[in-house]
């Protein structure tokens, strides 16, 4: 847990760039190349694909900016932001952030094991609650550039759990996401998953 607080406060420092200023004005034109994938509004129609609405700029700005500088393999967005300047990105982030979040409904069937996961982790295996990055409505936490999950596809969280176990994400600040991820099983993945898409948070 102490090593998680201070890879909080490390982010906290590292996330200047992801606090500048974006005009989602500009940004709802230039996102335009982006609904395809991620819908006209941020919603995304593919479970393999995130939704964006609603998303903290600052997590949106960073995580684009690690794509497009090579930190984070995305294949099916390579060719789309190659040529994006940091200012664009922080348009299309202030766009995105700005529109309302996805409302989703969990699966009963996990809900449970999924809440327990989510509020409280699992002291025996290692694993910390997800309220402490993420808050307990889901919503993350902006100034720490820590993404809100409420309303996100379990599919692609299923996903990135995946990756981070795996190793093939690997542009989580000090390894944090690395470190749970590795403790957790698919079922697990899947409860958490299912769990985050029926919150609803409601401060961003």
């Amino acid at each position: 847990m102490k090593k998680l607080l201070l890879a909080a406060t490390l982010t906290l420092a590292a996330t200047g760039l992801a606090q500048a200023a974006g005009d989602p004005v500009a940004g709802q034109q230039k996102a335009a190349v982006c609904a395809a994938c991620h819908g006209a509004n941020g919603v995304s129609m593919v479970p393999n694909w995130p939704n964006l609405a609603g998303q903290h700029a600052s997590y949106l700005t960073n995580q684009t900016i690690d794509i497009r500088d090579g930190r984070r393999s995305v294949p099916e967005m390579v060719g789309i932001v190659d040529n994006l300047t940091d200012q664009d990105i922080m348009d299309i982030s202030a766009f995105y952030a700005r529109q309302p979040a996805n409302l989703g409904q969990a699966d009963p069937a996990l809900a449970e094991r999924g809440r327990d996961l989510y509020r409280a982790g699992d002291i025996a295996k290692g694993i910390p609650a997800c309220t402490a990055c993420h808050m307990p409505n889901g919503g993350g936490n902006g100034p720490a550039a820590f993404p809100a999950l409420s309303g996100q596809h379990p599919t692609y969280t299923i996903n990135q759990l995946q990756a981070f176990r795996d190793g093939r994400r690997h542009n989580d600040p000090n390894a944090m996401m690395r470190m749970i991820a590795e403790k957790m099983t698919d079922a697990e993945m899947e409860a958490v998953a299912s769990y985050m898409y029926g919150l609803h948070g409601t401060n961003r």
